[in-house]
């Protein structure tokens, strides 16, 4: 009886397994689709029944799967991400000072948009028209993280708000990007302006630091 249980417990696992391998194979499927159709026509000009069209399947299963187009763009934010996330991971970059881990963040961060400019420059700005761009604490908490185990490390002063400067440099990295993709070409170099926003932002802006104020 035992044998059965346990075969048949393999079993379900093994149909639920296949099940969740399909289900995450469509709704790649469906993302890539509509990343494709945004870069191609326009955020604004795609709609779901396109996109279900383009994928060939039922209008419904992209609801399923994407509850509004919007959804879309919330995805593309996190798999951005994860993928820097990934990279900085298999280098051990919470090795690093807070400063060069900040600085190899931006950098891969950089990097993905650099590489896809029209996707970015068409996501980036339907996310700050139409999604929930500079709303999503998603990359703040991110950064926030970073400096917070740079502060537990005595690399930050003890009296900053690790929320507060995670908010900063998240503001400053969207603000960055959003000009960038205005105009074509790029109007700057992104990694350098990235780079010396950052800079501003560590060391700050006074020569000396008599004239600060008392935190």
């Amino acid at each position: 009886m035992k044998i059965r249980d346990a075969a048949a417990a393999s079993e379900t696992g093994a149909t639920v397994g296949r099940q969740e391998r399909k289900r995450r194979k469509l709704h790649d499927q469906l993302y890539e689709t509509a990343v494709g159709l945004f870069v191609a026509q326009g955020y604004e000009a795609t709609t779901m029944e396109q996109i279900a069209e383009a994928a060939d399947v039922a209008r419904a299963t992209v609801f399923n799967h994407f509850a509004q187009k919007v959804g879309f763009l919330e995805e593309w934010g996190v798999r951005r991400r994860a993928r820097v996330a990934e990279i900085l991971g298999a280098e051990h970059a919470e090795d690093l000072p807070v400063g060069d881990r900040l600085r190899r963040y931006l950098k891969e961060m950089a990097d993905l948009n650099v590489a896809s400019r029209a996707e970015t420059t068409v996501l980036m700005d339907a996310s700050a028209r139409y999604g929930q761009l500079l709303q999503d604490p998603s990359l703040d908490i991110e950064l926030a993280r970073i400096v917070e185990q740079g502060r537990q490390r005595g690399e930050i002063r003890a009296g900053v708000d690790c929320d507060q400067a995670g908010q900063l440099l998240a503001a400053c990295y969207f603000s960055t990007i959003l000009r960038w993709i205005r105009e074509e070409p790029a109007p700057f170099d992104l990694h350098e302006r990235l780079a010396g926003a950052l800079d501003i932002i560590l060391l700050g802006l006074l020569a000396d630091e008599s004239h600060a104020r008392d935190p």
